[in-house]
């Protein structure tokens, strides 16, 4: 039977602090653009002012890593001033219910990032997402239906609207998880994919939990993918007790919490060699692959595995 979900879509690092953030990536090796924040009237007839969240990516072929964080209404405060303002256009008679939804998110950004700064958004990806909701329906998973929001891209015939159809699943206390549907090729070549480590994917997200909870938290991810676990799937499930094992000197900040998240690289060598040039500190898992520790990296331990 084929699978509904594949992979990982991206994980999303929520920041108290952007520029920082892009300033962290950058010395990592990868490429990440200015954030870009939307702005909207909040009433008829007035000028648009910055709100929800200011967001970046680090883009890959399939995926990306996602940088994140709450905005003040109607101030750009605490970002870089490359910033980009999109401006929205919502009608009249949806600007409550759009205003609701974004102070919605934003609450909960700020909760997420007040229990810890650090991994909060796990999306999976599917290459059929309204079958993958059908069957999460049917195996008792909650989520919200499928959406579709359009995603400003700068192409060669102008800036064009990428639609991005996901759903959200219901009542997951790691954060944010989710499937999106597989990227659309058309707009796959606007990505910058030319990154100074040489990092081509996402491939891996690291889950830790207490003790006593892994076998229903496991359920719980095997009703998500609608197959067993094993160790090629893009999630990794451990203990408390366990984490050390895997990435020796990490202590979760709370659980269950999303701890790590892996790159898939060609030459661990060079990625070695750039990250001592930067002077961040580097370990090895138990697998011997490098990562930088949460400590050093705003709250997420970030594993390179070479391919």
């Amino acid at each position: 039977m084929p699978r509904d979900i594949t992979r990982l879509h991206h994980v999303g690092h929520v920041v108290g602090d952007i520029t920082q953030a892009i300033a962290l990536y950058r010395r990592l090796g990868f490429h990440v653009p200015p954030p870009s924040v939307p702005a909207l009237a909040p009433r008829e007839g007035a000028a648009p002012e910055p709100f929800g969240a200011a967001k970046t990516h680090a883009d890959f072929s399939r995926g990306f890593v996602e940088l994140v964080t709450p905005v003040k209404p109607g101030s750009t405060a605490g970002l870089p001033p490359d910033t980009q303002i999109v401006p929205l256009q919502v009608p009249v008679e949806k600007l409550p219910l759009v205003l609701s939804r974004i102070e919605t998110t934003s609450a909960q950004l700020n909760e997420w990032r007040e229990r810890f700064e650090g991994l909060h958004i796990l999306m999976f990806s599917s290459p059929d997402i309204d079958g993958a909701a059908d069957r999460l329906k049917a195996a008792g998973v909650g989520h919200g239906g499928v959406n579709t929001v359009g995603r400003p891209v700068e192409t060669p015939h102008g800036v064009r609207t990428e639609p991005i159809r996901y759903l959200e699943i219901d009542g997951t206390p790691e954060g944010r998880v989710g499937v999106v549907a597989d990227p659309d090729p058309e707009f796959q070549h606007t990505r910058h994919l030319d990154h100074p480590n040489g990092a081509q994917d996402l491939v891996e997200a690291v889950l830790c939990v207490p003790d006593e909870q892994l076998p229903l938290v496991r359920e719980r991810y095997e009703r998500y993918l609608g197959r067993p676990l094993s160790a090629e799937d893009p999630v990794t499930l451990l203990t408390r007790s366990d984490l050390p094992d895997l990435l020796p000197g990490e202590v979760p900040p709370a659980l269950p919490a999303l701890v790590a998240c892996t790159f898939a690289v060609p030459d661990i060598g060079r990625v070695r060699a750039l990250l001592a040039e930067s002077g961040l500190p580097v370990r090895d898992t138990a697998r011997g692959e490098p990562f930088v520790p949460a400590d050093a990296a705003l709250g997420a331990a970030l594993i390179f595995r070479g391919i």
